[in-house]
């Protein structure tokens, strides 16, 4: 795969991609299947996702994690390693709150099976598969894609 951005750029184009559709699948080491989340993003603090979960959530006991992202028009993925912890800071569930998360909690910042957890990246392997017009159609009616008419692959410790 060609790499024709930098690792930088392709970690800020995920985070772009993610903003535009915060979804991923996210699981624990522990032999559960994963499950899919909303990620919540502050740019304050990079490399963490955080989200909203009930107590009794497969996730919400923390650990070893790993989620994987799919882009909306499917031109970009993800697949991140870390650790989920909690994190019930109120100024950060203040921060995060919105009218997507109330509709899971009828009591809102007060609901007693809210909790906020938190997943700090430690790493990521990520692809944008923006293929050329030449590659695209190659792929259509058959031909080798070459390097140039690739996408972008990035192995990084950081996606700020």
């Amino acid at each position: 795969m060609a790499d024709k951005d930098t690792p930088q750029e392709v970690a800020a184009k995920f985070i772009d991609k993610l903003k535009a559709s915060p979804f991923v699948m996210i699981g624990l080491h522990d032999g559960q299947h994963s499950e899919p989340m909303t990620a919540q993003i502050d740019d304050d603090q990079p490399n963490t996702l955080f989200f909203f979960a009930g107590r009794d959530n497969r996730i919400a006991k923390g650990g070893a994690a790993m989620a994987q992202f799919v882009g909306k028009g499917h031109d970009f993925f993800a697949c991140m390693a870390g650790d989920v912890s909690t994190s019930n800071d109120r100024a950060q569930i203040d921060k995060l709150w919105n009218n997507q998360v109330e509709a899971w909690f009828p009591g809102g910042k007060e609901d007693p099976n809210l909790t906020l957890l938190r997943f700090d990246i430690d790493s990521a392997e990520l692809w944008e598969t923006d293929i050329s017009i030449g590659g695209r159609l190659k792929m259509l009616f058959g031909g080798t894609i070459q390097s140039d008419e690739s996408s972008s692959h990035a192995v990084v410790n950081s996606i700020a």
